[in-house]
Parts: C-alpha cells; structure tokens; sequence
C-alpha cells in the first residue's frame, strides 16, 4: 500500500458513505494496528476522508473490535481500521466498517466496488473540510463493556486472582488485554505488550508460534495463556502445562460460558471443529454453519438470533456486545470457563471434551477448474451430506469425519481442510483431495480425457 492509493481508498469510502450510508453520513471512525506503517497510512485515509467531506474522529492504536464498538456506539456512518491483521509486518491493509459496527455486506461491498472502478469520488471544497477529532477513552470503554457482559461474573473472578500469561505480539491487544485482565483481578505475566509493530514471533496465533507463551505458561505456573493477533480479533490458548490448545477450541470453550448463562442458537463456519456441535449438544442448542468469512457468520448469526459465534481462527463473537470477533471478550470468557470449576486445570477439561485432529493444507489450483473439482471430489469420496455453499462441503456424521475444500479469500491457493477422530483418518481425507486436484489440474488424467473426449479422440 502506497498513501496515495490510501486516500484515494479514504476518499472513495467517504463518498460512498455520504451517498449510500443510512445513520450519520459525515462521521468515519479510524483507527490502525501496531504496524510501522500505520501512522503514515492512517494519516493518509484520513485526508482522503476529510477530502470528500466526512468528519473523522481519529482513535490511534486500538484493536480492531475496539474500533467496531466504537462505530456502533457513535452511531458513526463507518469505520476504517488500518491493519493486515494476522499477516506479516511487513503487510497492511484497510477493513471498511459500516454503521452499527460490523463489516460491509457483500453486496454493500461489491457496490463499493464498482463505484472504486468506475467513478471518482467527489471531492468538497476548501472551506467546506471537516475537522478532526480524536478519542483516546475507546479502549477504557471496551474494557468497561466487557466487564457488564451478562456471562461475566466479575466478583467472582477478582475473588479468584487468576495467574495468567498475555502474549499481544506486539500489537494493538497491548492497549486493551492488559487493563481488562487486570480489572478481572489477574496476575497478569505479559510478553509482547507494547504496540510498537516489531512483532516479536510470526503474527498469526497458530500454536505452531506460541512456544514463547508455553514457556513463559509454565515458568510463572499461569493457569491459561492467552496469545492474539496484531488487531486482537483472534485469540488462541495455551494451557497450564504450557501446551498451545490452537485456535479452534477458542469459540468451543467461550460458547460453553454463554450457553450456560443463556441458551440459544451458535452459528459458525463451514472449517469449524466439530467440538463446537458437541458442546452446544451438551447443552440442548443446535449449530448452524456459514460460509468462511466474519461477515458471512455474522449475516447468519442475525438471521438466526444467535447468542454466540464465530469462526475456527479463534474469532469469538458475542452480540450480546457487537457482531464482531473480539479477543479481549473471548479472554474474558475463557476466565468465567475457568472459574467454573476452579480446582479443575484446563488441561483436564480439554481432555473432557471429543478429541478430534483438524488438517488444514493449501494447494496451487486454477480457480476455473474448481467445478470439475467438485464433481470429481463427490465421485471419488464416499457418500455424505454436501454443502456447496461455499466451495466444497463434504461430512460424514456417523464417523464425525468431515472435509472442505474451497478457494481462499486472500491467496491464490484452494483450501484443504479436513477433521476426524484419528490424524490418519483427517490426513487421509486431505491426501485424498490433493490426488483428485492434481487429476483435474491442467496437466491431469481427468483434465486430459475430457480435452479427448468420451471417443479418445480430440475435442474440438
């Protein structure tokens, strides 16, 4: 990203807010991540705002759900968050919030879109440029958000005086993690906290990445670990023995403190663990499942009256404060899980739970062949319940096995994600897929025969 295509970008969003927005038009909510290059590019999408009219209230550093709440609260017409959340320093990017708080709607986002393509953004004239604000108390109000969630006993938790390890990469959390877990009565062992954008491990929170926290887990004999992301949307866990738990278990142990407090609907990804339908089993609530992406989980969670959701990434989502994954709401979950039964380590009640292994591989595969794809997945795997609604979808509920395979979102790459009780059985199913895509891959034996045609002559 270069300034001047972010305040292009700014400027763009701000008149599109101003035509096409329903609660107050002028007024944009910025904030950025840790990054480096933050100051710089939200400087920039701020004089693209401030160009086509919009008053801006600038927040500085602050974790992207503390920005989201910040919009919903305003009742601002939108939001941008500088960020590239989990990606690598070296990487940022703009997330557009709309009014109340959450991420465009596709169809919101593809008229963005085309106007991006087609028009310049009408600009104001001289005397007629907004003013800045800022608002440095986003962040306390988050905290003290969270603190009146229903599910959160906060008397009983500062009775407790938990010893917990923060790990906030050096990220926008740092802002945010530290006062809440304290507010909770934590003894909080930290690494990471200051957002300075030097990211101290690799960004993304995969348990691959926390051996830092394990470490520091077991040298202060911390009950929990909490690891986020550089804009503290994700939050993984590591337990007391020091062991990342990964971020799929996340939203399964967070849904368990809501649906004991309020019984209800989940809703979820197509990539989501399994745990998540055994635990809203365990307390008499169904799971309905979306395509990937917060904004699609989100559309469905409203659709639903869901009580609690999210995605497999360690994304909790509590609507109960906003429709949008928020870590340092998720930590204060995971807190109540624990105080639940305060004598039991994590550990033994993760051991409790259905063990499942989850596979998740990527693989170079032209998006026009995706269809052939499919159809050659369905033909070759067993019979099960197909979703197509987002890529490929294939479960098999008597052996609590599943797969999915669908194009990311943010690389060229087709997704490989496969569960089951047994690694092998998970691996098996990704291996499997791989040898179907490389059959219908431009160089493949099925790929091959449909050029020749059902004769074995040449299709033309």
């Amino acid at each position: 990203l270069t300034p001047e295509l972010v305040a292009g970008l700014g400027a763009a969003y701000g008149a599109f807010l101003r035509d096409d927005g329903d609660g107050d038009g002028d007024t944009v909510i910025v904030g950025r991540d840790s990054r480096t290059s933050g100051p710089m590019l939200m400087r920039a999408a701020v004089a693209g705002l401030l160009s086509a009219g919009c008053r801006v209230v600038e927040l500085g550093v602050v974790p992207t759900p503390t920005l989201m709440l910040a919009v919903k609260d305003a009742g601002a017409a939108g939001g941008i968050a500088v960020t590239a959340s989990h990606n690598p320093a070296e990487w940022n990017a703009l997330k557009f919030a709309a009014r109340g708080g959450a991420f465009l709607l596709p169809e919101r986002m593809e008229r963005f879109q085309r106007r991006l393509a087609e028009e310049d953004p009408a600009r104001v004239d001289w005397d007629a440029i907004p003013a800045v604000s800022g608002d440095d108390a986003a962040p306390g109000r988050h905290v003290e958000r969270i603190l009146g969630l229903p599910f959160v006993d906060v008397a009983a938790l500062r009775r407790a005086r938990m010893r917990v390890a923060l790990d906030c990469v050096n990220g926008a959390g740092g802002v945010v993690l530290p006062e809440l877990l304290e507010r909770l009565g934590c003894e909080v062992h930290a690494i990471g906290t200051e957002p300075h954008g030097r990211f101290h491990r690799d960004p993304e929170p995969t348990a691959r990445n926390l051996a830092a926290l394990g470490e520091l887990v077991r040298g202060c004999g911390a009950r929990i670990g909490f690891a986020v992301d550089p804009d503290a949307d994700r939050l993984s866990l590591v337990d007391e023995r020091g062991r990342a738990l990964g971020e799929d278990l996340t939203l399964a142990l967070a849904a368990d403190v809501v649906l004991g407090r309020q019984p209800g609907r989940v809703v979820t990804n197509l990539s989501t663990s399994r745990v998540v339908e055994d635990v809203a089993r365990s307390h008499g609530c169904g799971v309905a499942r979306a395509p990937v992406g917060e904004i699609n989980v989100v559309v469905r969670m409203v659709a639903e009256g869901a009580v609690v959701g999210g995605e497999g990434n360690g994304g909790v989502i509590v609507p109960a404060l906003h429709h949008t994954r928020d870590a340092p709401a998720g930590a204060a979950l995971l807190l109540q899980y624990l105080a639940c039964e305060p004598g039991v380590p994590l550990s033994e009640r993760v051991a409790a739970l259905p063990a499942y292994t989850i596979v998740k591989e990527k693989a170079a595969f032209p998006r026009e062949a995706l269809d052939t794809a499919y159809q050659a997945l369905a033909e070759e795997l067993p019979p099960g319940r197909q979703d197509e609604s987002d890529g490929l979808r294939i479960e098999w509920p008597a052996e609590r096995a599943w797969l999915h395979v669908r194009p990311s979102g943010t690389e060229p790459v087709v997704r490989l994600i496969a569960e089951a009780p047994k690694p092998a059985s998970a691996r098996s199913l990704v291996g499997r897929a791989r040898r179907v895509l490389e059959a219908c891959g431009p160089f493949g034996a099925r790929q091959e025969a449909q050029a020749r045609g059902p004769a074995g002559n040449a299709a033309g």
